[in-house]
């Protein structure tokens, strides 16, 4: 905080402590709250609304109608104010009235001020009141008078809380607490089923003093506090039981660099400057992170914003000698975390023989948390709102990451339903385990080829578990996604001789990097800078590759020293046209060229593929065709871009089916073009780990799948009950004339040979 906002902060804070120390009732109080702030900030209206029976009531004001003081009241969303309060955010306005939510109230006299800016009174992250400042001239208001109300408003929380004003219930909590069985819904961020007792990861830290008495000894507590969690961390990384060098590795890393930040802390010495104690400057700059967190579009930066809030969280438990989280205290039994969000290096406290499953409030696919509990094995759930609000310490809990569900207190025929699910899963895996060494014939003979999709150094070992093929495609963006810079050449070279070597003789497809669209790198900008409306059709995958040249060369190195005395299958996102794949082989023989005449050990063979997922392809694959060692399908963004249906969007997930005349058609089509050249066909995505729809692709021509590890039995399964002659004769006479819904028809077609899904 630059030292013109210190000096207003310190100067209001100490009236405000004099304020608080005097012997006047609540109201006299904030009555002269109000014209300390006015005239610290020289602002000609100050005023402070509390939230009372529901509704934010206006208590004290300078410069408006005395005569609204306990009249104008507004709902928590309802104008300016109420706006504030329900998304905890600051304003700052030039012009009020040209804002969405104005409400005017002519009963306050404010008609001639046009400038506004108001900050949230936040008690245990929620808003119990609004203090906003107002000036007649439009103007928007300096950082430094913003970072003013912003501390000025922590004081007021206690303040507050001191005087009974709020009504902490009401406050705190948007509907009663729940007392009977409850089912939450969420997002899905690791696939899996749990039951145990619900454990919130920490309680509040609950700050007693927010004004400083001495600065220096709350900064050198922050110095000792910073010291010790650093130390934390150290040996947390050090302790990380995933093998050196792996992303996790990486993700601890970046995670360090947080804690190292020295832009974080010299914010929180900032607001030390102005008065507060080191909990309250800590979190103060805590609500500074929350309010940027609800700004960013971006999912990656966001999720490092947790990760920021995570490494506060612990400070602030340092520094008040609070640190009773659960991990510390250990867990007693069979444990459901309960979090808003938690940090990787967090996770990584808890007992993983107990800590069954994971549910937030927040969190997101991307979140770096994710990645730990998937090598964990812990399923987690996300973006379950309103947890605090339904659960309860101790709450017995079902969780269902697999459906994105989570049970509160469960009644007794639910618990047993779940658990005869829980058991038939395990029998199911079980069975599929048997098949691990089966070879997947179908009933006629024909032998099916089954790969696994991988993305982390800890999803080889799959290859073993379920006797699959291969690794039809390792997707090599993962590690980028997880580094706070581009992964360096040795880096990456280490991860692909590792997973090569962890394959032994078994092929892996390594697809270039496919990057952008909603897998963005906040080191890796487009050169114009600008938002893309439709990322997924943006500048992505090989595009930037082939724009972004130097990226692709070190990746091509990597690879090319990584498969040393082995064959290299290379595979490129998302090509258009025949050229792009062209340049991108061309990038790749260039390095190979380069490392030859270093004398460097060559790979035995280079396989080049492309990945058919632009329909424009599909019209010159009889061109690209002869010069393909392999091709394999991507479903998942063929579909959307098949139907003009982004796959993100939740209206439109469920509206288009796979197993549709236009996907199969087209497919069929694609199969009739590579008829007569030796490239490998293989369909990768979700649609090919489904067995009503591997049904599908197995009657129009298709004889390769690359899939998640987890269905890799079941389509083995669904392979050997399979006569391939059979499914394409009735699936000709469907393409050729299709039934009203041809999901159906294939169910009715497997039933009537006994052939069951899951």
């Amino acid at each position: 905080m630059p030292a013109a906002a210190a000096s207003a902060s310190r100067l209001i804070l100490t009236s405000l402590h004099e304020v608080m120390a005097s012997r006047a009732h609540a109201q006299a109080k904030l009555n002269r709250v109000v014209d300390s702030i006015g005239e610290g900030l020289d602002s000609e209206v100050c005023s402070i609304y509390l939230l009372r029976e529901g509704m934010l009531e206006l208590f004290a004001t300078r410069g408006l109608a005395q005569e609204a003081v306990h009249v104008t009241r507004m709902a928590v969303g309802e104008g300016l104010v109420g706006t504030i309060a329900r998304n905890v955010e600051t304003l700052n306005l030039a012009e009020a009235t040209a804002h969405p939510d104005f409400s005017y109230r002519p009963e306050t006299g404010e008609d001639k001020f046009h400038s506004f800016a108001g900050v949230p009174i936040v008690r245990r992250e929620q808003a119990v009141g609004v203090l906003c400042v107002q000036h007649v001239d439009p103007r928007r208001y300096e950082e430094v008078e913003i970072e003013t109300l912003q501390t000025v408003a922590m004081v007021l929380s206690e303040l507050i809380d001191n005087a009974g004003l709020v009504d902490e219930e009401e406050a705190w909590s948007a509907s009663p607490l729940m007392t009977g069985p409850q089912h939450l819904t969420g997002l899905t961020l690791v696939k899996g089923l749990a039951s145990g007792a619900a454990v919130f990861h920490q309680p509040r830290v609950t700050i007693e003093h927010v004004v400083a008495e001495d600065t220096e000894a709350e900064r050198q507590r922050v110095f000792l506090a910073f010291d010790k969690m650093r130390e934390q961390i150290d040996r947390m990384a050090s302790q990380a039981e995933f093998g050196v060098g792996g992303e996790h590795e990486e993700v601890l890393q970046t995670y360090k660099m947080f804690a190292y930040d020295e832009g974080w802390a010299r914010r929180i010495n900032e607001a030390i400057d102005s008065g507060l104690t080191a909990e309250a400057a800590i979190e103060r700059v805590q609500q500074r992170t929350r309010m940027r967190m609800r700004q960013i579009d971006d999912p990656l930066l966001a999720d490092r914003m947790h990760d920021l809030e995570d490494l506060a969280n612990r400070l602030l438990r340092i520094v008040s000698g609070q640190l009773g989280t659960a991990a510390s205290q250990g867990l007693r039994g069979d444990t459901i975390l309960i979090a808003r969000n938690l940090g990787p290096a967090e996770l990584l406290e808890y007992d993983r023989r107990r800590l069954k499953g994971v549910v937030l409030e927040e969190g997101s696919l991307t979140a770096h948390v994710v990645i730990v509990a998937r090598a964990m094995g812990v399923p987690v759930l996300g973006r379950v709102r309103g947890l605090r609000g339904v659960v309860r310490d101790g709450d017995p809990l079902l969780l269902d990451a697999d459906q994105g569900t989570v049970t509160v207190r469960p009644l007794p025929a639910v618990v047993e339903a779940f658990e005869a699910r829980f058991a038939k899963n395990r029998e199911r895996q079980a069975a599929y385990a048997r098949l691990r060494e089966v070879e997947p014939f179908t009933k006629d003979g024909t032998r099916i080829t089954v790969m696994i999709n991988a993305g982390l150094r800890d999803d080889v070992p799959n290859l073993a578990l379920t006797g699959a093929d291969g690794i039809g495609l390792f997707r090599t963006e993962f590690q980028f996604l997880v580094s706070a810079t581009l992964p360096a050449r040795e880096r990456q070279t280490r991860l692909y001789r590792d997973v090569l070597e962890a394959a032994g003789d078994r092929p892996v497809v390594f697809r270039t990097v496919d990057i952008g669209g909603d897998k963005v790198l906040p080191y890796l900008r487009h050169t114009g800078g600008e938002l893309e409306e439709n990322p997924a059709m943006g500048w992505r995958a090989i595009r930037i590759a082939l724009e972004r040249e130097g990226l692709l060369k070190v990746q091509a190195r990597a690879l090319l020293e990584a498969a040393a005395g082995r064959t290299l299958n290379v595979m490129f996102p998302m090509v258009t046209e025949p050229w792009e794949f062209d340049a991108a082989r061309d990038v790749f023989e260039s390095q190979r060229l380069f490392l030859k005449n270093q004398k460097k050990q060559m790979p035995d063979a280079i396989r080049y593929g492309a990945m058919l997922e632009v329909p424009s392809l599909a019209e010159q694959l009889d061109i690209l065709a002869p010069r393909l060692s392999f091709l394999s399908i991507g479903t998942n963004d063929l579909t959307q871009f098949l139907f003009a249906a982004d796959r993100s969007n939740p209206k439109l997930a469920e509206r288009y089916d796979w197993i549709s005349p236009s996907i199969l058609r087209f497919l069929r089509r694609v199969l009739g073009t590579m008829a007569g050249h030796p490239a490998d066909i293989t369909v990768c995505g979700e649609m090919g780990g489904r067995q009503v729809e591997a049904l599908a692709l197995l009657g129009v021509g298709i004889r390769r799948l690359s899939i998640t590890p987890a269905a890799v039995g079941p389509i083995k399964e669904l392979v050997r009950k399979v006569d391939l002659a059979e499914i394409t004769d009735a699936m000709n006479r469907w393409l050729a004339s299709p039934p009203p819904s041809l999901r159906e028809a294939l169910i009715a077609w497997a039933a009537a040979r006994d052939i069951q899904f899951d």
